[in-house]
């Protein structure tokens, strides 16, 4: 301020010589002249002074606000060295929960449709590897693996090819971006249940193979035949034998999936059964996981009024293909027309319009619970059903949640990306100075830390199934929030709640309900 008041005298003369000289016009004209030139100088050197006075100021400012960020810093970590007694009295999610995307009156539902495999049976972490092996034999001694978020964006963390993981750059150059996109994601093939597990190691295995003995391939022939194993396995009964001869290695016994379903046959529910699977397994699968509580083994049938299996979903829900009744002695299809379901037959095939026209089951009163989102629930879900989707995850995921060690990471993130926002806020466009710098190489450096603990709890190469390192939901979360109008982890979690319940969405609720987020101010208080 002392440079700008050396200047006022100056700019006065001035004024006073311009209003002294005559009054000749050439003369004025000439004075003022001159004085334009003068002033316009004077103004450019007041600009550039008010500009750098202005700058200085910014900079004690900006100064001050990373002092104060830094400051805010050093108390969290110190914070840090303690779990705060806070964390510990939040309340934890309900890992038997059911979890709520759209309103549900179960007072309104009268029918309950389920799927089999990975709804009603469960199987062992064995089955992975039988269909892994089975697949493998088969095949006789670019293809990447990634994980997406809710927007369809790429997670960096969770890309590989083989069993490499991809670097930023890789996947730019492969892809061309980070974001994929809704449209091109369905060229993508999603590997969405419990099944496809065996699957996707099976690709990582075999493209790793190819690349370690420097082979040149094209990733979608891979694909193609490890899809095509796959399909074999299942579709010739390789698989279906396989658990069958050794039920107690790959089935899960569940007596209470039979107190459910005798539940809602009492409230007066209809139930039934459809799946692609076949009869024969899923005969003797239900037999092996009732048989200790059933009583007699041949009855589960009587809980159901109706029975389909080798459905072919999601076909089943757009095709026009007439049922057939199964023959379960002789195994054989019988060609009569089905214009009635009887409560002691099997049907095979059919497809959803001739479902609806024989039983009058109207859309909005049947429930149908199943584990694959595209081949299960979407088909039913746009049909006008509603849907339960089987989440056997959910269960160990929750778990992980409500440990204070999870809540206690995911604190420090919250507060880490907070730190971040404001001091991006606070320097804008301003030159970065080596203060700002060194701020914000340590606030990333605690971010990556919380961000890697976090997922490495879940899963070391993808993390959790619900969400991407970045905190975003996945992809998956968003055909959970598409096409399931409630999930859990298991049918028989329905046992918690009356009948006649009803379901809400959570008025607090960001995308999933069964997220809770855990504040930075618990540190703070702290």
């Amino acid at each position: 301020m002392a440079s700008l008041r050396r200047l006022i005298p100056l700019r006065y003369s001035i004024n006073r010589t311009a209003i002294s000289s005559s009054g000749v016009q050439e003369g004025f004209w000439g004075s003022f002249k001159n004085y334009s030139v003068i002033a316009s100088k004077e103004q450019n050197v007041l600009k550039y002074q008010d500009e750098y006075v202005q700058a200085e100021a910014d900079n004690l400012l900006l100064d001050d606000e990373i002092t104060k960020l830094r400051s805010e810093l050093e108390t969290s970590k110190e914070s840090f060295l303690k779990i705060p007694e806070a964390l510990k009295t939040m309340p934890k999610m309900n890992p038997e929960g059911i979890y709520v995307n759209k309103n549900l009156r179960l007072d309104n539902i009268q029918v309950y449709g389920f799927d089999y495999d990975y709804t009603l049976a469960h199987y062992s972490a064995n089955l992975q590897s039988l269909i892994y092996d089975l697949a493998k034999e088969h095949m006789v001694n670019e293809a990447s693996l990634m994980k997406l978020d809710f927007f369809g964006s790429i997670e960096p963390d969770g890309c590989y090819f083989g069993r490499r993981k991809l670097n930023r750059k890789e996947i730019h150059d492969i892809y061309g971006t980070r974001h994929i996109g809704r449209d091109q994601a369905r060229g993508l093939v999603g590997l969405m249940d419990f099944f496809c597990f065996s699957e996707a190691c099976l690709i990582a295995d075999i493209v790793q193979h190819f690349v370690d003995a420097k082979l040149e391939f094209d990733a979608c022939y891979i694909y193609e035949d490890v899809n095509r194993a796959i399909q074999h396995v299942h579709r010739s009964g390789l698989v279906h034998r396989g658990i069958l001869s050794d039920p107690h290695r790959y089935l899960v016994k569940n007596g209470q999936i039979l107190r459910f379903l005798r539940m809602l046959r009492e409230k007066g529910k209809k139930l039934f059964l459809l799946t692609n699977s076949p009869f024969y397994f899923v005969d003797g699968g239900m037999r092996f996981m009732l048989e200790d509580s059933l009583g007699c083994r041949d009855s589960w049938r009587e809980l159901f009024d109706v029975v389909i299996a080798k459905a072919n979903k999601p076909a089943f829900y757009t095709w026009e293909h007439p049922f057939r009744c199964y023959d379960t002695e002789k195994d054989t299809l019988a060609f009569t027309k089905v214009d009635t379901f009887l409560p002691d037959k099997v049907y095979y095939q059919g497809c959803l319009k001739s479902f609806l026209q024989i039983t009058k089951w109207n859309g909005p009163e049947v429930i149908y619970f199943g584990d694959h989102l595209f081949s299960d629930l979407r088909g039913p879900s746009k049909a006008g059903w509603r849907t339960a989707a089987i989440i056997h995850e959910l269960e160990n995921e929750i778990h992980i949640q409500n440990a204070d060690s999870y809540r206690f990471e995911q604190a420090k993130f919250h507060i880490m990306q907070e730190l971040l926002g404001r001091l991006h806020a606070t320097v804008a466009n301003r030159e970065r100075t080596e203060a700002y710098n060194s701020l914000l190489e340590e606030l990333n450096v605690e971010r990556q830390k919380a961000r890697h603990i976090m997922k490495t709890m879940f899963n070391r190469s993808f993390g959790a199934t619900f969400l991407t390192d970045t905190g975003q939901e996945s992809a998956f979360a968003y055909h959970i929030h598409q096409y399931a109008d409630v999930y859990t982890s298991k049918p028989e979690n329905f046992l918690f709640y009356p009948p006649e319940a009803w379901l809400h969405v959570p008025f607090d609720i960001k995308i999933m309900p069964h997220h809770l987020k855990i504040p930075s101010s618990l540190f703070r208080n702290n």
